[in-house]
């Protein structure tokens, strides 16, 4: 055997030995070493997590696309909603990685756990008040969003099941997110892969019924989307308060702490805010795409499920970048931050030029697995081809973004996100699509041309380096 054939060997193991112990994870102190490994190392169950979740949105609009485009709408205007959801849920899990990865970069385990559980403290507040209005609301959501009679006569109780569960939706992201921080990304790929198992297996069961379970129709998919997070958040839980790894949780933890509480907050509210901004303008989007019909909104629906399959795994790779930053913003070690961001946007780049390349040779046949209705099947195809174009773009701006946030300078994001979504797309996606009679393209065309200016304008900021001296 040739040492070239003996070293391909050792290499293709080293590989395989690598992937597993990424897998197999651990908590650990990334401000020191190979930042290539320490990227990778963060950046595999991460991509895997965001897989994940992208999975859900798959699986649900799959079965879901079986009961009629009213099905498909009544998900897709629910969906628009509960991006106001995530937004919080991602604001609060942002603010959780930044304060606890900046803690174990200093070394400070006991404030690391300690902030932690003032994250989950702060979480419990604001799901309890979402879960309990968005339940009572949500026929009125649901007609402010424009939803056709046809809609609303099959879609409220899956909106209002969607929102009464949203209380294991912001656990998930918020858990996760401490995960992230103390550099152990594994077990939040973990909780999502168990999260999926059980949706994948209750999805068909409960909608359209198996042996004594009865058909529930479109609200067992919510059923199913809930009680497969909240088995997720469980798994999460056991392993937060189970006490191996770098957070020792104490139940003193829980008790109000203002000066976390505090920096959440600061961290959390213009974080949540950003993300608002970003979520509040696909609302707009949506209700834009309403008025041209229920084939356009269930077009629209499959089309961003779809490119959120994709999309999910680059900001998973694009979460490494906040990891790296606060770890090592936390040692005093700025350069070493930066250059692990750069690092990280390469990979995230060469990924989502492959996906595009993807969707513009194969658009029409991915949407036609979902729905075959050609109207449908023609907004939905267009609608990945056209977003797409972007895609190189995005991969760059979001690890910008969650270097920002990563760093705790939620801010500087949340302003780029107002200028970008609300002075441009939104006004932009208005007068293509109605004053210039274009129709779903116009908005399509509009997300485009938005989403590239915002990257642009974050990597100018980024370039300017105030990020390194922000103090959480």
């Amino acid at each position: 055997m040739s040492t070239h054939t003996i070293s391909n060997k050792r290499n293709i193991s080293f590989f395989f030995q690598f992937i597993k112990q990424s897998i197999k994870g651990g908590e650990e102190d990334f401000t020191k070493g190979s930042i290539r490994r320490a990227v990778f190392m963060l950046a595999i169950p991460m991509i895997l997590e965001m897989c994940m979740e992208s999975v859900f949105a798959v699986v649900d609009i799959f079965f879901v696309g079986r009961l009629g485009k009213d099905a498909a709408a009544t998900v897709g205007l629910t969906e628009s909603f509960l991006t106001i959801i995530y937004s919080i849920a991602i604001g609060l899990s942002m603010a959780a990685t930044a304060m606890v990865a900046r803690r174990v970069g200093e070394k400070n385990t006991e404030e690391a756990s300690k902030s932690a559980m003032q994250a989950i403290l702060l979480a419990l507040i604001f799901t309890v008040v979402l879960s309990v209005l968005g339940a009572i609301f949500a026929r009125d959501i649901l007609e402010l969003l424009g939803a056709p009679a046809s809609v609303l006569a099959i879609g409220v109780p899956y909106a209002r099941t969607m929102f009464a569960g949203c209380i294991v939706i912001i656990m998930l992201f918020l858990i996760n997110g401490i995960f992230r921080g103390a550099g152990d990304a594994s077990i939040a790929m973990r909780s999502l892969t168990i999260a999926n198992l059980f949706n994948i297996l209750l999805c068909p069961i409960l909608i359209f019924g198996l042996g004594p379970v009865p058909a529930f129709g479109l609200v067992g998919a919510a059923m199913a989307t809930t009680a497969g997070r909240g088995i997720g958040v469980c798994y999460q839980v056991y392993h937060l308060v189970k006490g191996k790894g770098i957070l020792i949780i104490k139940l003193g933890h829980l008790l109000p702490h203002k000066a976390i509480l505090r920096s959440l907050i600061n961290v959390a509210s213009t974080g949540t805010l950003q993300f608002l901004i970003g979520s509040a303008s696909w609302i707009f989007l949506a209700r834009i795409i309403a008025g041209f019909g229920s084939n356009a909104i269930a077009g629209y629906t499959i089309g961003l499920r779809v490119l959120m399959f994709f999309l999910l795994p680059a900001w998973g790779l694009s979460n490494a970048a906040a990891t790296l930053v606060g770890q090592n913003l936390g040692a005093n070690e700025p350069e070493r931050a930066e250059k692990s961001v750069w690092v990280t946007a390469k990979y995230n780049m060469a990924f989502m030029g492959v996906v595009t390349i993807f969707f513009l040779f194969f658009a029409g046949p991915i949407v036609s697995l979902v729905n075959t209705d050609p109207q449908v099947v023609a907004v939905g195809t267009q609608a990945l081809r056209i977003i797409s174009l972007g895609y190189i773009s995005y991969g760059i701006g979001m690890v910008l973004m969650n270097a920002f946030n990563g760093a705790g300078d939620s801010r500087t994001p949340t302003y780029i996100n107002l200028a970008g979504f609300w002075a441009l797309q939104i006004p932009l996606a208005y007068a293509l699509a109605i004053t210039f009679h274009l129709g779903p393209l116009g908005v399509f065309v509009a997300i485009l041309i938005a989403e590239t200016i915002i990257t642009i304008g974050t990597f100018l900021v980024f370039r300017k380096g105030a990020w390194k001296k922000v103090k959480i």
